[in-house]
């Protein structure tokens, strides 16, 4: 029998509405990111951390030259910053990583079809692993409830792809043996409107989700 701290016993209606928030409370855990939902296991984690690899390989087709510049435009840091968001820091680096795996053993996982070591090593390779500190810091933010609010997310994933650029740029530099300014014209300016709609489609698409996962505390 519940009773009280005093000692006295617990009307049947009080321990009844006790229950009830117990089980809610237990059938309703904090999420902190969208795939705290859904994964309750390692193998879940594994699952999900594959789906955001293939996303972000399947974006990376979605490509279009510049003329000029050794960097296409692509659907990839789109597809980096929605798994970054949903899956959390952790499963988010990861899920970049194997992106990078399963393209230098030869999936034909970058942009236009394109794989093998080369492409990470080559002109463009900063990009494709600046995805990872990228995916990481825009996780780190998501668990902190930046992305469930589109005033919130869409300065949120304009910093995130400015992150791929942090380490793309000088690599271009380096690899391609250009002057800053003229590395800044073929591998930077040309992708901020691209980028500034990518992180507007993020900003929609991860605040809708929220809203059909349910309210949850931040």
């Amino acid at each position: 029998m519940s009773v009280y701290p005093s000692g006295a016993p617990c009307p049947r209606g009080v321990r009844f509405w006790r229950l009830r928030l117990t089980l809610a409370a237990t059938a309703r855990p904090h999420l902190r990111v969208l795939a705290d939902g859904v994964a309750r296991s390692r193998a879940h984690d594994v699952a999900l951390v594959l789906c955001g690899a293939l996303l972000t390989a399947g974006l990376a087709q979605v490509s279009i030259s510049v003329p000029g510049s050794p960097v296409p435009i692509t659907g990839q840091s789109l597809g980096v910053i929605v798994a970054a968001a949903a899956l959390g820091p952790m499963r988010g680096m990861a899920a970049q990583v194997l992106y990078l795996l399963m393209g230098a053993v030869g999936l034909p996982f970058f942009a236009e079809g394109a794989s093998g070591m080369e492409r990470i090593l080559g002109a463009t390779g900063g990009y494709l692993v600046g995805f990872v500190p990228a995916a990481f810091l825009v996780g780190l933010a998501a668990q902190r409830g930046l992305d469930r609010r589109p005033w919130t997310a869409l300065p949120l994933f304009a910093v995130g792809q400015l992150a791929v650029f942090v380490v793309g740029l000088p690599w271009l530099v380096l690899s391609a043996r250009l002057g800053v300014a003229k590395a800044v014209g073929v591998g930077f300016t040309p992708f901020l409107p691209g980028g500034l709609l990518k992180a507007a489609i993020a900003a929609v698409l991860l605040p809708l989700a929220w809203r059909l996962v349910g309210p949850r505390k931040v």
